[in-house]
């Protein structure tokens, strides 16, 4: 403040009445009506030199006399009485209006609350069996789980976090980029590799961490056309390696998109994977 008004001098009277105000306001109305008060009339926006000039000369008049007539104080008490009802109507319409959302927000959350999923479907990752009476589940009870497409651990934690708030399923999807972006652009992606090693990567990621949000989780991989299908290929690759040391899949499912290609031919790729 005191550099400014040392690059505008001339506004140095308006500073000193603004303080007056808002003094004034804060022995009559309270620390609120006070800084509102010093707000409104201690930042006006720039003037000319000429504008100035008259403003400042205006100003000194009205104070002198104010002082003579010793209203000063009883308008500036005014002023600051006024701001702060104003300022307490618009705060008690902000408080009614968040404790209104809040309620809303807990209402919804106590809807959402799958308490009576399938004695199959546990915390962590679901696959097989568990996906099937997962997904039956959701239309019996004509609910839609979520698939987020995610690029990164922030996203993905950022996913089952808002499941488990909610008290539900989550879907977590890999993309073919969003593979890519996990590995890092820099990384090489002949035939696929980088999208391929990704996707693995933050499958395993989901697999070390999704029981610890207490939510099911199903892994899944968006939308492959035929000129991807190295990268499916791939992913099918890690699923044969996990259920090896595992005895389940990686993946919980992943997505074959041929719609662009002739039906027969499409019927015929989907028959062979």
């Amino acid at each position: 403040l005191k550099g400014f008004v040392a690059r505008h001098e001339c506004l140095t009277p308006l500073i000193e009445m603004a303080s007056r105000a808002a003094s004034m306001a804060l022995l009559g109305a309270g620390a609120y009506g006070a800084s509102t008060a010093f707000s409104m009339i201690g930042a006006p926006a720039p003037l000319q030199s000429e504008q100035q000039a008259v403003t400042v000369r205006s100003l000194r008049g009205q104070e002198s006399q104010q002082q003579r007539s010793g209203s000063s104080v009883p308008s500036m008490l005014a002023v600051g009485g006024a701001v702060a009802v104003v300022g307490a109507a618009k705060t008690s319409k902000r408080q009614s209006r968040r404790a209104a959302v809040a309620c809303r927000a807990a209402a919804t959350a106590e809807k959402v609350k799958f308490a009576k999923m399938p004695a199959s479907v546990k915390p962590g990752v679901v696959t097989g069996k568990a996906l099937v009476d997962l997904l039956n589940y959701a239309q019996e009870n004509k609910f839609a789980i979520p698939g987020v497409n995610v690029v990164g651990t922030g996203s993905i934690n950022a996913c089952m976090e808002a499941a488990k708030k909610a008290g539900g399923p989550i879907m977590v999807t890999f993309s073919k980029g969003g593979g890519q972006f996990i590995a890092g652009k820099a990384a090489d992606n002949s035939d696929d590799a980088a999208s391929i090693a990704g996707a693995v990567a933050g499958a395993l990621h989901v697999r070390a961490v999704a029981e610890l949000y207490g939510v099911p989780v199903i892994l899944h991989t968006d939308h492959c056309q035929k000129a991807w299908l190295p990268w499916f290929d791939g992913m099918l690759e890690a699923n044969e390696e996990y259920f090896a040391k595992n005895g389940v899949p990686l993946f919980s499912s992943h997505m074959l998109d041929l719609s662009e290609e002739p039906l027969e031919e499409n019927i015929a790729i989907c028959k062979k994977y």
